[in-house]
Formats: structure tokens, C-alpha cells, sequence
């Protein structure tokens, strides 16, 4: 495979994989968010720190740990070999997995965020509409936490698109399977073709304006009452 195919090969990988990751944390978060914005129990806390854990945690700490796990003797290895699926490390579903633990938090805490904002009122009101809690949550909650779901989706596929440590330690670098973006742009270097890293570092500076572009276009910061 020569170097634009491969290239090529690691941006298609990429954008697939942040689209999947993305996909499921949302169905992933939401329920995750929904929960912290309105318990109060005393495991928020616990809960909440957890799931922003990735946040502060070095992403190869993690991904030992994911590697461990989903290892032959981890117990998430030990149940996918019992189930037939064979072992996740090195895999394309490996990374997706990675992904969404190393993702979650930035996906999770916008729509959180914007549920919390939503107040009692619109909820209330929609109990005396006699609206079920399934209904309000679909027809008064989610539409009026729109933005953090945009903000959310946004984050979390230009995070999973600008992974590296976690994704090398799950996935290595097999071309075609779990070589992405960051980790070819890696290659480069280490094999002094800094052309090719220029072009692909340039192509990420470029998505990332592109990112933080959208989000203010599509959720602009609220200004302050005076």
C-alpha cells in the first residue's frame, strides 16, 4: 500500500470509527445524563466522577487497563472468546470500545448540562397535561436540551477523531484495521516523512478550527444579564 492509500485508508478509518463511537454515545449518554441531572442519590458523585474520570486520567492508563480487560485472561476477554467473538484488542470493535470510555464524559456532560437547565417548570407542566414520564421525556426534555445534545455529538466525534494514546494501545497500528489519523501521522515522523505528517497534521488543524467553528455557530455562548 503506498503512502496517499494509506492515508486515505487512515481518514476513512477515522471518520467511521468517530461516527459509530459518536452514534453509541449517545445512546449510551443520554440515559447516563438524564439520570445524573435529576437523582439525588448519593452515588451522583460517585457516578459522575467516574464517568469524567477520562478527563484527567492519562489516556494510556487507560488503555492498559481496557487492554488488561479485554485481554485473554481479562474478564471482559475471557466472556467475548466464551461468546465466540474471539478477542477485542487489535480489532476495529476494540477501538470502538476504547473509544467510547475515553469519549464518554465529553459527550455526557453537555447533555447533562443541558437538561439541568431545563429546570422543574416545562416538567411540571407537563405532568398536569398528563403527560407519562417516557412522554415528557421524549417531548419536552429532549427537544428543549437540543443544543446539548449538538454540543455533545460535536465533541465527542472531534475527540474520537483526535484520539492517539489509547487508540496505539488497543489497536496498534494495522493498516486498514486500526491504523487512524493520529497514530499515521505518527508514522510519518518516525519514518522522517514529514510531507505526508505535514499534510495530515494540516488536515486536523484545519478540523479542529472546523469544530470549534460549529459549535459556536450552533450553540453561541449566552450572553450575561446585566
Amino acid at each position: 500500500m503506498d503512502s496517499a492509500a494509506a492515508d486515505f485508508a487512515a481518514v476513512w478509518l477515522t471518520l467511521k470509527l468517530a461516527t459509530v463511537v459518536t452514534i453509541l454515545l449517545l445512546i449510551i449518554g443520554t440515559p447516563i445524563a438524564w439520570w445524573l441531572a435529576r437523582t439525588g442519590s448519593a452515588l451522583k458523585s460517585v457516578v459522575g466522577a467516574v464517568v469524567a474520570l477520562p478527563l484527567v486520567l492519562p489516556p494510556t492508563v487507560l488503555g492498559f487497563y481496557l487492554l488488561i480487560a479485554m485481554g485473554p485472561q481479562g474478564p471482559v476477554g475471557q466472556l467475548t472468546q466464551w461468546l465466540g467473538l474471539g478477542l477485542l484488542p487489535f480489532t476495529f470493535p476494540g477501538l470502538v470500545v476504547a473509544s467510547v470510555f475515553y469519549s464518554l464524559p465529553f459527550v455526557v456532560q453537555p447533555i447533562q448540562n443541558a437538561f439541568e437547565a431545563i429546570g422543574e417548570r416545562p416538567l411540571e407542566v407537563a405532568a398536569t397535561l398528563r403527560a407519562g414520564p417516557w412522554d415528557t421525556f421524549w417531548s419536552v426534555a429532549v427537544p428543549l436540551a437540543r443544543p446539548g445534545f449538538i454540543t455533545g455529538a460535536i465533541l465527542g466525534f472531534a475527540h474520537t477523531v483526535g484520539e492517539f494514546g489509547i487508540v496505539l494501545m488497543i489497536g496498534g497500528s494495522i493498516p486498514g484495521k486500526t491504523r487512524v489519523v493520529s497514530v499515521q501521522i505518527y508514522d510519518h515522523v518516525e519514518a522522517l516523512e514529514y510531507a505526508q505528517a505535514h499534510w495530515l497534521a494540516g488536515g486536523m488543524v484545519l478540523f479542529s478550527f472546523l469544530v470549534l467553528l460549529g459549535l459556536y455557530i450552533f450553540n453561541p455562548p449566552r450572553r450575561k444579564s446585566e
